[in-house]
């Protein structure tokens, strides 16, 4: 196992889900709000050290996506539990697309896998997008929740963030399994 720089900041990123977790639990959206921007720099300075120094391992293309799923998942999870969050929740039917989306291109490529032998199945520009403004929907609701003043500015942009995010989730993973029927019909030489 390779636990290189770009490694460990992935494993950081994980080993801050919890203490994300915990922040919003106690009601402290600023000090979750502070971790998941930590969280959201090693995720970019994994990438740019591992590019940069030709640090790229198998390992860390697990890790790197293990460790923003996990965050994101927690992050839409515990925002759209009503209590937690005083101004502004996520509504549960934008955090099951979400969660649903992922199910689904995991299990579309274990699928191909296993029927088609196809190795690789990498994420679609849609589907980059798509979590950027996933990604961004969190740390505005979490903005909207610890900006009490500022709350109707920025909670509009945060919620219509979620419309988008519910817009581009349907339609990445509907890319999802439009691509996956194109190389399950080429795989079959149909």
């Amino acid at each position: 196992m390779n636990l290189n720089l770009p490694n460990l900041l992935s494993l950081l990123r994980m080993g801050l889900v919890p203490i994300f977790v915990i922040a919003i639990t106690r009601g402290e959206t600023g000090e979750a709000l502070a971790i998941f921007l930590i969280a959201g720099v090693t995720d970019a300075l994994d990438g740019f050290i591992a590019r940069f120094r030709g640090q790229q391992t198998t390992l860390g293309t697990f890790l790197d996506p293990a460790a923003d799923k996990l965050l994101l998942t927690a992050g839409y999870v515990v925002l759209t539990i009503d209590r937690l969050t005083p101004e502004l929740t996520i509504p549960l039917w934008v955090t099951i697309l979400v969660i649903a989306r992922d199910v689904l291109i995991v299990v579309t490529a274990a699928a191909l896998y296993a029927a088609q032998d196809v190795k690789s199945f990498p994420p679609m520009l849609l589907s980059k997008v798509t979590t950027a403004v996933q990604v961004l929907a969190i740390g505005l609701v979490l903005l909207a929740n610890t900006l009490t003043d500022g709350f109707r500015a920025i909670g509009w942009i945060a919620e219509w963030s979620l419309y988008l995010v519910a817009v581009l989730t349907v339609a990445s993973g509907v890319g999802y399994v439009v691509r996956a029927g194109k190389l399950d019909r080429e795989g079959q030489g149909a």
